[in-house]
């Protein structure tokens, strides 16, 4: 993993014509953010997994984990497009708690009269509420981009608008059950289409070993996909005369990527299997990383927060670009909002209160700058992941709230002043 910033206009000079070759060191020194990140989850995996006599590598707590944190890991994509393009969001939180409540009342507590009992069916619902989310997020994006309201201002009236309007359409009351189909959405698993695996038979004394097939052929290729694509970006990046990292470094990476994730698989496939969930993260997670490794809309954001003035008269607009920026915020929350009230089976008035902080947590720990121009999807997701584990891990050693607050914040902190200690080094 490499650090994205603005595009750079610097070119390998012609007189030296051959391809450079970083030492291991100075990979690591190159790419400290990100391998560190990346042990930082390993290391706080296993503290807790001892702290907890086992508990956190347990099949049900690590499904329970994904499903804990998935609407965190959703909103986080969105919001590091609006940190990278060196705005805020604070109302995510509040917006995803009231497309929760309209996701409820349009299925739930609205009595709607025949000719319009189509609005409470879950899919039509739930496209609803993506563009109601998605027009929210337009709105404030085309506040903040076309009459300069600085984005803070901006997102904290968003915020307190719609923790009222959760309450009021509401009655400050919760609302629910919602339909079975719905709640597929945070609570369900993919079939089996492939078929059981049985690695251990049953027998007098020795349970059975089971996995889910499905799940095991999909981890498999998606670790197959991983490693050829890193194989080829690598290839690329050398055709083209970049710095590429030392063989044995790569090797060494992507084995402990492969390993984290077969691991994961197998202890997924040992439960229920893939939770569908977890399906629509891996679909966002690739689309977002295309977005801003290939994609023009990408690279200007980058550009926009690297440097305004100059991704202006470079010819980006950047005002068309931060209200589409802040309309896939929308999108995303009010996805996250229904991924959240899917799994507690109910809209609640506090629903998505401090959701904000924890996402914002999210994104800045997984190495995206708070002075904009620089993070990448996986730092998000695995900055994402510290998050939930450690709230997992607190949460099972019995630690008080106050005190997990307390921990949360310090973790918070530091990983601001790392980046900004690195920067200033630099």
């Amino acid at each position: 993993m490499t650090t994205e910033t603005a595009p750079q206009s610097a070119t390998i000079p012609a007189e030296t014509g051959a391809r450079q070759q970083l030492t291991i060191w100075g990979a690591l020194q190159a790419n400290l953010r990100d391998y560190g990140l990346l042990l930082v989850l390993i290391l706080i995996m296993l503290f807790f997994q001892w702290t907890t006599g086992g508990v956190l590598f347990k099949p049900l707590n690590l499904t329970n984990i994904v499903l804990q944190n998935s609407y965190i890991i959703v909103m986080a994509l969105g919001m590091l497009l609006v940190i990278v393009a060196g705005h805020i969001d604070l109302s995510v939180g509040a917006v995803s708690g009231f497309i929760g409540a309209l996701a409820a009342m349009l299925m739930v507590g609205w009595k709607f009269p025949p000719e319009l009992a189509f609005l409470a069916n879950p899919i039509v619902a739930g496209l609803i509420c993506l563009l109601v989310g998605a027009i929210i997020g337009a709105v404030q994006g085309w506040l903040i981009a076309y009459y300069r309201i600085p984005a803070f201002i901006v997102t904290l009236a968003g915020m307190l608008i719609f923790k009222g309007l959760s309450l009021s359409i509401l009655a400050g009351q919760s609302v629910g059950p919602f339909p079975a189909e719905f709640q597929l959405l945070s609570a369900g698993f993919i079939p089996d289409f492939v078929g059981p695996i049985t690695l251990i038979p049953a027998s007098q004394g020795v349970q059975p070993l089971v996995l889910h097939g499905a799940t095991v052929l999909i981890g498999v290729v998606a670790v197959a996909a991983m490693v050829l694509a890193a194989v080829w970006g690598r290839a690329r990046r050398k055709g083209r005369g970049y710095e590429s990292e030392p063989f044995a470094l790569f090797v060494a990476k992507n084995v402990v990527i492969a390993a984290l994730v077969l691991f994961f698989t197998y202890m997924l496939a040992s439960y229920k299997g893939l939770p569908n969930v977890l399906v629509v993260m891996g679909v966002l997670i690739a689309g977002f990383v295309f977005l801003t490794k290939r994609l023009t809309f990408g690279r200007r954001i980058y550009a926009m927060g690297g440097n305004l003035k100059a991704a202006a008269l470079s010819g980006i607009k950047t005002e068309r670009l931060t209200f589409y920026i802040f309309a896939i915020m929308g999108a995303l929350a009010a996805l996250a909002g229904m991924i959240y009230a899917a799994r507690l089976n109910s809209a609640t008035p506090k629903a998505g209160q401090g959701l904000e902080l924890d996402v914002i947590a999210a994104v800045f720990i997984g190495g995206a700058s708070a002075l904009g121009g620089v993070g990448q999807v996986a730092g998000a997701v695995i900055g994402a992941f510290i998050m939930g584990v450690m709230n997992n891990g607190m949460s099972i050693m019995g630690i008080n709230i106050d005190l997990q607050q307390m921990i949360k914040g310090v973790v918070l902190l530091a990983a601001v002043f790392f980046d900004l200690y690195n920067k200033n080094k630099g």
